[in-house]
């Protein structure tokens, strides 16, 4: 986003190094919070050193993203942003820690709806990439107009990826995603899909879908009752038409700031999003 507004990668470096450190210091404390045993592919903190020392980890790595932040005061160019930046950053944490929060509390609660869910992901999910979008663009000096834009940008991709995830997390193939079909459903996980399902089923096919999720093992014929319901109430139908909602939100929005071919780093940022909504792994 800096370089797509006529900043160096240079200028913007120490922000991005802390957005990849920061985001890094959720995903160690979102495993030992989910007691997930794998992240890509490998083995996560928690699992190999105990919940303890990875939460020394993940503490280390705020600090460190934060000393990563901290350079952009080394260019005479950028110290006057850093002050700004480093609220901004910080304001991005605790809406990412509010989301998780949110996810937490959401976990077998029947009563949970899709504007929640929406509200849940837009910090755990979202800022991140809402910041990070503004914040290129912030050290490339845009406009207030422009970041304003920008940061819709970041805002409705992030929302549109993660809703792409919960569609995957069904009817995903196993061969791209690399987890077994309608995984999230035998997981118990309560994403956009089965909201939605909620709120177009039945009062009898309500409670069925809440005995399901109050279970702990479940049968395949089960999760073929529930694929079928999905299906009888196009909710698929309903999930992808959300998320070329949101992808035409952020096309929108960055068609406003900086036009398809004007440089090539602007061409990256629309390569991305169109690779995003259609992504299938």
């Amino acid at each position: 986003t800096c370089e797509a507004f006529g900043g160096s990668a240079e200028s913007a470096m120490g922000v991005a190094v802390a957005i990849e450190l920061l985001h890094n210091f959720t995903l160690v404390h979102d495993d030992i919070q989910d007691q997930s045993h794998l992240r890509r592919h490998r083995l996560t903190v928690w699992s190999l050193w105990g919940e303890a020392q990875a939460i020394n980890a993940g503490d280390a790595l705020f600090a460190a993203s934060h000393l990563a932040l901290y350079t952009v005061s080394d260019r005479p160019q950028t110290a006057p942003l850093l002050a700004r930046l480093a609220r901004a950053f910080d304001r991005t944490t605790l809406a990412i820690v509010g989301g998780q929060t949110l996810d937490i509390e959401n976990e077998g609660d029947p009563t949970v709806t899709p504007e929640r869910y929406l509200q849940t992901i837009t910090g755990k999910t979202s800022a991140i990439v809402e910041f990070s979008a503004w914040a290129g663009g912030f050290v490339a000096g845009g406009t207030e107009s422009q970041l304003s834009d920008l940061a819709e940008f970041g805002l409705c991709t992030g929302l549109a990826f993660q809703i792409r995830d919960d569609l995957l997390g069904i009817w995903g193939s196993e061969a791209e995603t690399g987890k077994t079909p309608a995984d999230d459903l035998r997981r118990r996980k309560q994403t956009l899909p089965i909201l939605e399902l909620r709120r177009e089923a039945t009062n009898s096919e309500r409670a069925g879908l809440d005995a399901f999720y109050a279970e702990t093992d479940s049968s395949e014929t089960e999760v073929a009752h529930l694929l079928d319901l999905l299906d009888r109430y196009r909710i698929r139908v309903q999930v992808e038409e959300e998320i070329r909602a949101y992808h035409d939100r952020a096309n929108d929005a960055l068609e406003r700031v900086i036009p398809r071919g004007a440089n090539d780093a602007a061409d990256q940022l629309y390569a991305l999003l169109d690779g995003l909504e259609h992504r299938t792994g």
